[in-house]
């Protein structure tokens, strides 16, 4: 990380946060791959927060004893163990040629959601089953109805967990570089996306582009690349232990 950061001091500057790619490497910016990495992780957290935590309250609060409850327990956990890759190939066949999204900013999104919502599922899930069921037990016996006792009581004393394992999930799917690559994302793009169906681009996808370059100074915007994406994964993780 030290040589990394050595590499990457000359590029360091508000300059190459906010221009743009070019073949010269020493005006190449990284502004269209950090806001395609923005629009992804928002979408990702938009799309998988509320799917994995309501799969959670539904395994530990409704069917704990249920059939389908079982399946859902053998698809997260067979999900859990699948390289990323293969979720890449999913994304293609699903969201970019079935559904018809295309190489949109979209497809990625939905892409990366399925990756880390046995993530989500798992944390949320670990989070519930810290509140004891003595405040289940009270807040039923005052004349709550379920879903009450899980929005006004349970929820809120589980939140610091539920938060904090989803930030750490978005904060791997901010760094994953397969499934992008194989859903659309691009390498070398001149604008930043503009709707959800936007091309797009996003960090990983840029420093291994120009870390694949034979020139040095291309490898010197690699490593300023790389040090903005470290940045972004320890704000997301900053987040998480202050919401713990």
């Amino acid at each position: 990380l030290v040589d990394t950061l050595i590499d990457a001091w000359p590029r360091l500057s508000g300059t190459f946060l906010s221009g743009l790619p070019s073949r010269r490497a020493g005006e190449a910016g990284i502004y269209p791959a950090l806001m395609g990495s923005l629009w992804l992780i928002s979408l990702t957290a938009a799309v998988a927060m509320p799917l994995g935590v309501g799969a959670a309250i539904y395994l530990e609060e409704y069917g704990r004893t249920s059939r389908m409850a079982g399946v859902i327990e053998v698809a997260i956990a067979n999900l859990a163990g699948v390289p990323s890759i293969i979720y890449g190939m999913l994304g293609l066949g699903v969201f970019v040629r079935f559904i018809g999204l295309g190489e949109s900013i979209l497809a990625g999104a939905l892409t990366l959601a399925i990756l880390v919502l046995p993530v989500i599922i798992m944390a949320s899930r670990e989070a519930l089953r810290t509140v004891r069921d003595s405040l289940r037990e009270a807040a039923l016996g005052l004349g709550a109805t379920r879903w009450r006792m899980i929005w006004h009581v349970i929820l809120p004393m589980s939140l610091p967990g539920i938060f904090t394992g989803a930030i750490l999930a978005i904060s791997r799917a901010i760094g994953e570089t397969a499934p992008l690559v194989l859903v659309g994302a691009v390498a070398f793009i001149r604008f930043a996306p503009d709707g959800i169906d936007a091309p797009y681009s996003a960090l990983p996808i840029q420093v291994y582009d120009w870390a694949s370059r034979p020139q040095k100074a291309f490898l010197v915007n690699a490593a300023a690349g790389i040090v903005v994406l470290v940045a972004a994964l320890l704000v997301l993780n900053s987040i998480a232990i202050y919401l713990r």
